[in-house]
């Protein structure tokens, strides 16, 4: 355990003792691999054992952070990526999804602004040059980013909001962590200026994912969008992907609410400044808590039975911490995802992209 203090409490809705039973639930479920499963003896990705790490990180857990990153370092591929899915070390999901791979630039620059570690910022740093340059072998022209390669190497032909939004920041956050260790990525700066234009602008470059909660608030969770553009968003869809008195849909043809979407919405608000609203959707993410300090990741209603079955899922329990350190701007990393400690990004239109012409370059 590291000398960070504890994380204190949001008040009225969840207190340190509740939040510090959280971490240690998710310090409990890491293999002495470093490897961190969604549940025992469930499977693992990089993207959800990453999430992982950083709630790891603000809460103390400073060791079993840097385990969980060594284990990325050590089961990374030649060409920078990573398999879907692990079971023990062992591959289960074949697949390469390029958000997945990208995620670990956000969690290495998270721990560093965590613990100030920049030594272990140089050990692993290697790792996060081979997974961003893997990702950016697969932006296409107009900006986007190939969402996967299948299991038998082929690309996808299309880009996700969801998965190009999460890589965009990740792309800023590995710029920054350059940064940190006196770096220059300049190639990573041109990426995420093109990338952040086509989401900001090119909506329809995207598959369309309109359904799911995630292609909503995450290009605001990234920080593609002005502070304008935000605000307009969630209010269009709000009533789509928020069930009232229940918190958010993963997707909108269902009522199965999910406290991971809830968390993640929840740092969205922060990030606009919509600290009422955010406070208010937090507070519905109890009803998942369980005793032992695990959350169930979804409740289907109206019948009011947790679905999948029982089944509680660390990256949930991660989202959570990690939305209770937005809300009380409690660790160095708070900001992480309101933008603050992140390098502008210069709007790259593509060639043919009318300047100018708003009406034509909008979402």
């Amino acid at each position: 355990m590291n000398s960070l203090a504890t994380m204190p409490g949001v008040p009225g809705l969840l207190t340190a003792e509740e939040i510090s039973l959280t971490a240690n639930y998710l310090a409990g479920l890491q293999r002495p691999s470093g490897q961190i499963p969604w549940f025992v003896g469930g499977h693992s990705d990089a993207w959800n054992h990453v999430e992982a790490a950083m709630a790891l990180a603000v809460t103390g857990h400073h060791d079993e952070a840097r385990a969980a990153y060594r284990w990325l370092r050590d089961i990374q591929m030649g060409d920078g990526s990573w398999f879907n899915y692990y079971v023990d070390g062992r591959v289960k999901d074949a697949r390469l999804d390029t958000n997945v791979c990208a995620y670990i630039a956000t969690g290495l620059y998270h721990y560093v602004l965590v613990s100030g570690d920049l030594d272990f910022a140089r050990e692993i740093f290697p790792s996060v040059e081979r997974a961003l340059e893997f990702v950016l072998r697969w932006q296409l022209p107009d900006g986007t980013i190939r969402w996967s390669l299948d299991a038998t190497g082929r690309a996808e032909g299309y880009a996700l909001l969801t998965g190009s939004s999460s890589i965009f920041h990740a792309l800023r956050c590995g710029v920054a962590l350059a940064e940190s260790l006196d770096l220059t990525k300049p190639a990573w700066e041109m990426a995420a200026g093109r990338l952040g234009h086509a989401i900001a602008h090119h909506r329809g470059a995207f598959a369309p994912k309109n359904e799911f909660a995630m292609d909503w608030y995450y290009p605001i969770l990234a920080g593609a969008l002005s502070p304008t553009a935000a605000e307009a968003r969630l209010r269009g869809s709000w009533d789509t992907h928020v069930m009232a008195g229940h918190g958010v849909r993963c997707v909108s043809t269902n009522d199965w609410v999910t406290a991971a979407e809830t968390a993640e919405c929840v740092m969205a608000l922060d990030a606009v400044g919509w600290t009422s609203q955010a406070l208010d959707l937090f507070a519905l993410t109890r009803r998942h808590r369980r005793p032992d300090g695990s959350y169930f990741t979804g409740i289907a209603y109206p019948e009011y039975v947790t679905f999948p079955h029982e089944e509680t899922s660390s990256y949930t329990g991660a989202a959570i911490i990690l939305a209770a350190d937005a809300l009380t701007s409690f660790s160095p990393a708070a900001g992480l995802f309101r933008n603050e400690k992140l390098p502008l990004v210069i709007d790259l239109a593509e060639p043919g992209c009318p300047v100018g012409r708003a009406s034509e370059c909008s979402a």
